[in-house]
């Protein structure tokens, strides 16, 4: 390992579990007490988290959760980190460690797709029978992907069945791909695709990360930066080359950089440069930039004059744009 003091653990394990909610008292407690932050769900079906540490703390969680026959063969993904990747420890009891929300539930114990190790995921990367169907949400997919997959049109993994469906004739009779963060999505997906009767079904095993870190692969093949769910927002991934896929949501231009509208009934995440991150108020729309509580205006205390010639300057640049086109 390098020199950093800190790091990211990331792991699932879809394991039985008895008694779910006494297991994620114990477990946060446990968390705390040894000075973790991130998160943790638990369900019946298993665990799932992402947390962070120094290195001691790292080393103490993982040691200590492999004790646990249930846990003893878990899988961690480790990323060096500068600091915590988050502000608080959170353990929750849920239905499931991830949302699919499956009418018929799938155990991917029973079902799920045929493993691919990131060679193997390289090598049929570049085969032209193979359809690559990224498994995430859109806003995941914009910052970066595998080149050549396709961005299923969905904000979050429940609505992903739902595209499989109207989208068929796309995939049927093909070699799939898929591939998610870790691989705990694929897990299920993987196996509900088989369920739907798509025979031929492969997963990226341990995910995006695993594929990055790869000492023969090194990430090739993946363009742009990978979004993760904490304060770091994305990583990179490819060691070979980047090649940077997001685009500016009010330009066009490339960028890399996600923040959050400032207006918080909005919330939506768009990429933006810093630039314009202050030319529009962080405001992802007209509505949003004259929001009544649009924190960009707190955090900066603009006065009524200010964002009133703010909001003049944006009119005119939009003027402009569009006698242009």
């Amino acid at each position: 390992m390098g020199d950093k003091t800190y790091r990211v653990l990331l792991y699932y394990k879809y394991v039985h579990i008895d008694n779910p909610e006494e297991l994620t008292n114990e477990h946060l407690k446990f968390c705390k007490d040894l000075g973790l932050k991130g998160r943790i769900l638990i369900a019946e079906e298993g665990i799932n988290g992402t947390v962070s540490g120094t290195v001691e703390q790292t080393e103490e969680y993982m040691n200590t959760l492999r004790q646990d026959p249930r846990f003893e063969d878990i899988e961690f993904k480790i990323d060096e980190a500068d600091g915590h990747a988050f502000k608080k420890m959170h353990v929750r009891h849920r239905p499931e460690i991830v949302s699919l929300r499956l009418e018929d539930d799938i155990d991917p114990n029973e079902l799920t797709g045929n493993y691919l190790e990131p060679k193997e995921f390289y090598q049929l990367l570049k085969d032209e029978n193979t359809i690559v169907l990224d498994a995430r949400n859109d806003y995941e997919y914009d910052l970066g992907h595998f080149r050549g997959a396709i961005r299923p049109d969905i904000k979050t993994f429940k609505e992903l069945p739902e595209w499989v469906k109207e989208n068929k004739e796309m995939l049927e009779g093909k070699r799939i791909l898929t591939y998610c963060t870790g691989g705990i999505r694929c897990e299920k997906f993987s196996g509900w695709l088989k369920k739907e009767g798509f025979e031929d079904v492969n997963q990226l095993h341990g995910g995006i990360i695993n594929y990055g870190k790869d000492p023969e692969v090194q990430g090739e093949l993946w363009d742009g930066k990978m979004y993760v769910f904490d304060e770091r927002i994305s990583v990179p991934i490819n060691q070979k080359e980047h090649v940077v896929v997001g685009k500016d949501y009010f330009t066009g231009e490339p960028c890399e950089r996600y923040v959050n509208c400032a207006n918080p009934e909005c919330n939506k995440q768009i990429i933006c440069s810093e630039e314009n991150e202050h030319f529009f108020m962080r405001g992802c729309t007209h509505e949003c930039r004259t929001a009544e509580r649009n924190l960009y205006i707190e955090e900066h205390d603009l006065s009524e004059e200010e964002v009133q010639e703010r909001l003049r300057k944006i009119e005119e640049y939009y003027e402009t744009q569009a006698q242009e086109a």
